[in-house]
């Protein structure tokens, strides 16, 4: 694959997935991302081995691998002086410096932005956060579960009225995986500006922003309206204006969504993919008004069609349909996704356990000239220390001291 990032270091001071997914990303992309982990216990995600009951093999540690692929492992205790004169060398050489770690923090530990612009003024700083760098808790950590999904409004936007209290989020890292993608992205417009005026400038983003400016669309239009649209239970059937828009019960429990948003012109070829070709001629039926003003009627008709069958039939039977659709399909099922499989959206790697079975985890979603990536698992815990220490040309006698001293591993 073309490496967009190749000859670019990014040091990455963080923990969790957040920040971390970024650097993923940027590894996908070709940059050297060396990762500065705690020389015992390493990046605190390292210990979650028990996630929504499913217990993580720490040699197989998925939760970890999916926002550290590609990168290398470097022990620091940086609350030393000696970890940070060594922080403070590999920053010298790094284009990005990347940390999630709170403000009170980042200054005990002489890493914040002064300090670390100090030693390279053409750095560029890149901060994740829970609620923004600014304003009264800017010092208040937080995870994609308070910030992303609950404080955002978007848990009770995905809660239908009916349901007594808002969902959980689902998804471990949901918030963390997309806010990960807009630092990368960030962090490259940041980069292009450098070359472009020669200034490095700081920047910013939270799983708050992330999770607000996801939701943009519904929440302009409550500023707007005052009129905030919420999930509903699920039923079989169409939309009250729209039946070619909704969920549809195939025979064997599997749902078929329709999405053909705009029905002119493809109005005839759902009604003959669901073998009610005369309904096409149907006054009620035949062109969008008379659609959109009958839908309940409509919308009868297609979900006795739709439960007449088994998912698997319509998942095959819809593909010559001209409109807009999609099976409702599990992580399962993504798995063997042809059209996901042949966009290499999922990637094997070797695992830290040395067996013959590789890891499965999911490239990030920017593909350069169609070219699979080329990555690797992530780091065991300070794995790469020496190797990158003696790149910078810090000679072993010194490594020796550092080690001694407990500051590096």
């Amino acid at each position: 694959m073309t490496k967009v990032m190749q000859g670019i270091r990014v040091l990455e001071v963080a923990q969790f997935t957040f920040v971390p997914a970024a650097g993923a990303v940027l590894a996908d992309w070709g940059a050297d991302v060396i990762k500065i982990e705690h020389p015992v216990r390493g990046d605190t995600q390292r210990g979650f081995l028990n996630m929504g009951g499913v217990t993580l093999d720490p040699q197989r540690h998925t939760l970890f691998e999916h926002p550290n692929r590609g990168k290398r492992s470097v022990g620091i205790d940086i609350s030393t002086p000696e970890g940070q004169e060594v922080l403070y060398e590999l920053a010298k050489t790094a284009d990005v410096f990347l940390t999630n770690y709170l403000p009170q923090v980042r200054q005990k530990n002489k890493f914040d932005v002064e300090h670390i612009k100090a030693v390279n003024p053409n750095i560029i700083y890149a901060r994740g956060s829970a609620l923004g760098n600014k304003g009264p808790e800017r010092e208040v950590g937080g995870f994609d579960g308070t910030c992303f999904w609950s404080r955002s409004g978007v848990a009770i936007a995905m809660t239908p009225e009916e349901m007594e209290g808002p969902l959980g989020q689902g998804i471990p890292a949901f918030g963390d995986s997309i806010g990960g993608m807009f630092i990368a992205g960030g962090i490259s417009a940041a980069l292009l500006h450098r070359e472009r005026t020669g200034e490095s400038p700081e920047m910013d983003v939270s799983l708050l922003s992330a999770a607000i400016w996801a939701s943009g669309a519904s929440i302009a239009q409550v500023a707007e309206t005052g009129i905030m649209s919420r999930n509903t239970m699920p039923v079989s059937g169409g939309g009250a204006r729209n039946p070619f828009q909704g969920n549809y019960r195939t025979s064997d429990g599997g749902t078929i969504n329709m999405c053909t948003l705009s029905p002119t012109g493809h109005i005839k070829s759902l009604f003959d993919h669901v073998g009610l070709p005369e309904l096409a001629d149907d006054p009620r039926f035949s062109e969008a008004r008379a659609l959109f003003e009958n839908s309940g009627a409509c919308s009868d008709l297609l979900v006795k069609a739709f439960a007449g069958q088994p998912f698997e039939y319509w998942r095959q039977h819809l593909k010559s349909f001209t409109g807009q659709w999609a099976p409702i399909q599990s992580f399962h099922e993504i798995l063997t996704d042809e059209q996901a499989l042949a966009n290499d959206m999922i990637i094997e790697v070797d695992a830290a356990d040395g067996s013959d079975r590789k890891l499965k985890l999911v490239r990030s979603p920017v593909q350069f000239d169609g070219a699979a990536i080329d990555t690797c698992r992530s780091p065991i815990a300070s794995e790469h220390t020496e190797i990158v220490l003696m790149e910078l040309g810090i000679e072993w006698e010194k490594i020796e001291e550092y080690k001694a001293k407990g500051a590096i591993a």
